[in-house]
């Protein structure tokens, strides 16, 4: 395999793993206010995702630091063309960190209540824009002759770009109700499986119009037995949830969101930025590749680091996976 290939691979690979892990995070942020009826509730649910949080912030991390070294001309066109995108991702992840900082700093409920509202929107504003900034980066991008972005922010807000929001950000609450359905116990995880199923059933309109635009417009045959997965895991996780197996259900939405990922990439490959104002402009994986001597050395601190990285991150879930209880949360 040519390093090229091995990260672009990677680099989907972690963004694919940052959209499972943080996806779980933001539909519970998203559902703060819909299931949590009162103080005890919403600290449970916080609870559920505080130990975990912000290391899954680090595969993202880890994605664009990737992307810089490997891909710099992709790098560079990317995040200056979609600056206005990632800008508001970063805003959303700002105010969502210092709400989970702050929220127990005060002791009046309007303290609380003001920092659960910063948490929502601080959930609901990156796992839309990421729905927003992943079905531009399929669909490609007007760029020059020197990898230029020579749109504007109203020409990534069209109509494929917005439905790639708007499943986004229903595929992660559904995530993260079933999520919560795993992760807690009583009245809450009932209301969280009901309403995981609901929202399953809402989310799967749109996915599959994504999907199935996705895979018409821009799609190989890769992407399609992905997309096809895709859907089969979404209906599965409906199936599962309604029968109240939280455990399962919360696997084959990860399975969802890995495969549409997957399929999106594998859609996107062998360019990594298209252009749309002429197909010669286009970023490949080898025009905006680093130097080889660059990507080996790169290579050879994946395979001592990363594995690291992931045994700490699993042992993180693995010290803190018992349920969280409403009860045992101290009355304020």
């Amino acid at each position: 395999m040519e390093l090229t290939t091995l990260w672009f691979t990677l680099i989907a690979v972690l963004f694919t793993g940052y959209f499972i892990l943080e996806g779980f995070d933001f539909g519970v942020g998203i559902l703060l206010p819909v299931l949590g009826r009162d103080n005890r509730q919403r600290r449970a649910m916080i609870n559920t995702i505080g130990p975990v949080w912000d290391g899954n912030e680090v595969w993202v991390i880890t994605a664009g630091g990737a992307m810089f070294a490997a891909f710099p001309h992709w790098y560079a066109s990317l995040f200056s063309g979609f600056y206005l995108l990632f800008f508001a991702i970063l805003v959303g992840l700002i105010i969502r960190g210092t709400a989970f900082e702050y929220r127990g700093k005060g002791d009046t409920d309007r303290w609380r209540r003001n920092w659960d509202r910063c948490l929502f929107a601080g959930s609901v504003a990156p796992a839309f824009v990421w729905g927003v900034v992943v079905a531009n980066l399929v669909r490609g991008v007007p760029l020059d002759a020197n990898f230029d972005y020579t749109g504007s922010i109203w020409g990534l807000l069209n109509g494929y770009a917005l439905l790639g929001g708007l499943t986004t950000l229903l595929l992660f609450a559904t995530h993260g109700a079933y999520f919560l359905h795993l992760r807690t116990t009583g009245d809450l995880a009932d209301r969280a499986r009901r309403l995981g199923w609901k929202l399953g059933v809402a989310t799967a309109v749109p996915a599959l119009a994504f999907l199935l635009w996705t895979q018409i417009a821009y799609g190989n045959g890769a992407s399609l037995v992905l997309i096809v997965l895709a859907v089969l895991a979404l209906a599965a996780g409906l199936a599962l949830d309604y029968k109240d197996r939280s455990g399962w259900a919360f696997a084959a939405t990860a399975l969802t969101i890995a495969s549409a990922s997957a399929a999106v990439f594998c859609a996107l490959w062998p360019d990594v930025l298209p252009s749309t104002s002429d197909a010669a402009n286009s970023l490949t994986h080898e025009n905006a590749a680093a130097t080889q001597k660059t990507l080996g050395i790169m290579t050879w601190a994946a395979v001592v680091f990363l594995p690291v990285i992931l045994l700490y991150q699993g042992w993180t879930y693995w010290v803190f996976r018992k349920r969280v209880m409403v009860e045992r949360i101290p009355v304020a």
